[in-house]
């Protein structure tokens, strides 16, 4: 039992996660952001300025941002070939369902989608990486869900991504969409759940 207890902390200390993550080997090339509008810096003046270029920065390579505004799961999948498998993905790491949300799409059916989505990217032999679209109370019944999915296909999770983000005006331009502060909040916290494994897969 003890070794067992042991073995557990080592992968949470290594790894971040207590469950197998699928493609730690990958031999894909790029890092590819793949969302919605947060994703794609809805509001801000420059792109630069949106979480994928600030993640690149503390990686120090490139990360492509494949966001769209208004995507939903469904409208995700349907261009998941041309924006991210076909773009030789290392890793790819999800931001959606918040619209899905906003057009009370049933979050059964956004897993749905969500899971063909992180199969597909992982038949590529990518590392796939779940985000956490809850905040506080606010879609509070996803949080566990999205975990859940992501145990359940070897996916890298994030949890609390936006957690003070979207009650706090002075991080976001409107109601919805981060401001930059907002936006280097969330690379931050994708930098840290990510770089345990980047460093093990690529030797930094």
């Amino acid at each position: 039992m003890r070794r067992g207890y042991l073995t557990l902390l080592l992968l949470v200390f290594f790894f971040g996660c207590s469950y197998p993550v699928k493609n730690l080997d990958s031999k894909g090339k790029n890092i590819i952001c793949f969302g919605d509008s947060i994703t794609s810096g809805e509001g801000l003046s420059r792109k630069e300025e949106a979480f994928p270029s600030i993640l690149a920065e503390f990686l120090g390579r490139e990360v492509i941002n494949s966001g769209k505004p208004g995507d939903t799961t469904s409208s995700a999948f349907k261009r998941l070939e041309k924006d991210v498998l076909s773009k030789d993905p290392y890793i790819v790491i999800l931001e959606l369902g918040g619209n899905d949300f906003l057009q009370r799409i049933p979050l059964e059916n956004s897993l749905k989608n969500l899971e063909k989505i992180i199969l597909k990217i992982q038949e590529r032999r990518a590392i796939c990486v779940l985000i956490d679209i809850s905040c506080g109370f606010l879609l509070s019944s996803y949080r566990k869900t999205y975990q859940d999915l992501a145990k359940k296909t070897g996916s890298i999770f994030v949890p609390g991504v936006f957690k003070g983000i979207f009650d706090d005006p002075s991080l976001k331009v409107d109601s919805l969409h981060p401001n930059p502060s907002g936006h280097k909040i969330i690379a931050e916290r994708i930098y840290k759940a990510i770089r345990p494994y980047f460093k093990k897969t690529r030797g930094r």
